[in-house]
Formats: C-alpha cells, sequence, structure tokens
C-alpha cells in the first residue's frame, strides 16, 4: 500500500512508529505549536473520574496516559510500537505499559471503566473493527474520548492545506523516518470529518455521542457513553 495514499499495513505502520519514535514528542510540539498538551488534558479531564479505571489505547510515548493518571484514573497504556513504549517507560512506572494490537485488545470484555485514544485511531487499518474493540473492554456507562486531528471549514481551510500538504512532508525530509511526515497528511485527508466520525462511534455501541473543536476546527475530541 503506498503512503500517499494515508493506508499501510498494520506492520508498515509499526515500523514507521518505530523510526521515528525518538522524534515524535518534538515534532508534536512543533506541530501544534506546543497545543497538545493541553489537547490531552482537556481530554483527561473530560472523561476520566478518581480512581477510574483507564485504557490508553495507541498510547505512543504516553503523554494522554500521564494526563489520564493526572486526572485520578489506575491506567493503561497500550501501543503496538516497541519503541514508542520505551520511551513512554520512561516517563512513569506507575502506569501499565503493555504492547498490543489495537484491533486485538488483550483484555477481557469490560475491563475499563474509561478508554482514551489521542492521535491514534485515524493509525488503526480497520476503523470500524478498532471502535468496536473499544466498545468491547468497555463496562456499560464507560466513557470513551477520541481526539484526532479533523479537517477544518472555513477560513483557515486553506492555512491546514498549506501547512499539511507542503510545510510538514518538507520537515520529514530533514527528520528520520521522513516518511512518515508524507503519510501524516496522507491519513487526515482520508480520515472522516467530526461528523462522519461520530456516526462510526455510535454506530460501534456509544450513546450521548459529541465533539468539540480545538484550534479553529483543526482538532476534535469526541466524547461518548457505553451503551
Amino acid at each position: 500500500m503506498t503512503v500517499e495514499s494515508g493506508r499501510l499495513a498494520a506492520n508498515e505502520v509499526r515500523s514507521m512508529f518505530d523510526r521515528i519514535a525518538r522524534v515524535y514528542d518534538p515534532m508534536n510540539r512543533i506541530l501544534t505549536a506546543g497545543l497538545d498538551g493541553r489537547w490531552r488534558r482537556r481530554t483527561a479531564e473530560a472523561v476520566v473520574g478518581a480512581g477510574d479505571r483507564v485504557l490508553d489505547a495507541c498510547c505512543g510515548t504516553g503523554d494522554l496516559a500521564l494526563a489520564d493518571e493526572r486526572a485520578g484514573g489506575t491506567v493503561t497504556g497500550l501501543d503496538f510500537s516497541e519503541r514508542m513504549l520505551e520511551r513512554a517507560r520512561k516517563k512513569s512506572d506507575s502506569v501499565e505499559w503493555v504492547q498490543g494490537d489495537a484491533l486485538a485488545l488483550p483484555f477481557p470484555d469490560a475491563s475499563f471503566d474509561v478508554v482514551t485514544v489521542g492521535f491514534g485511531v485515524r493509525n488503526v487499518s480497520d476503523l470500524e473493527g478498532g471502535l468496536a474493540e473499544l466498545r468491547r473492554v468497555l463496562r456499560p456507562g464507560g466513557q470513551l474520548g477520541v481526539l484526532d486531528i479533523t479537517t477544518p471549514r472555513g477560513v483557515l481551510r486553506p492555512f491546514y492545506s498549506v501547512w499539511f500538504d507542503r510545510v510538514v512532508p518538507l520537515l520529514g525530509k530533514v527528520l528520520p523516518g521522513g516518511t512518515a511526515y508524507t503519510y501524516l497528511p496522507a491519513s487526515v485527508r482520508r480520515f472522516p470529518s467530526a461528523e462522519e466520525l461520530a456516526g462510526l462511534i455510535r454506530a460501534a455501541g456509544f450513546e450521548q455521542v459529541g465533539y468539540r473543536l480545538f484550534a479553529g476546527g483543526i482538532v476534535a475530541l469526541h466524547i461518548g457513553v457505553a451503551a
């Protein structure tokens, strides 16, 4: 599968994130003008309560998992990139870090009170299947928080296009794992709109689904309750 299409096989995505693990955090700061930490904090505060059993799926280097813990959760962070998890483990020894596949979560049904995903569902090869797995491991009434990039409408759309289609790939040419920065804009283009993602979350078994937009509509936080 081609990078330009925004679709990669699971082993290709894993290999790609292994390659960029050491620059992943600084690139997040650059690409979001330092706002990604605020968005993760708001995600955690929206869905995590004191004592909640929390799964942060596609946890990467662990920043959202740490925000979930600060919000009061007992947290498990899962990712299929071992290099990403190596970075995460250096940040906390109180979070349980697990290597695993979001399409086949290694947990029993109804294991968690909350599931969060930060900038990760876009990379799951079967989005509907991934959402169904998140629902499976949530108890009825448990909360889901999904934070990811979305395509804005209105005045920011031209800026967004220039940034993701031109600037981001140029950054990739001078950084390790440059292929990832070609994949990023392609993956965003094929990702459902905020409205469409809300519909997919409902179809996966969630109710009270809504979303809020950050940064002028470039990033969306979707929230739902397991039916």
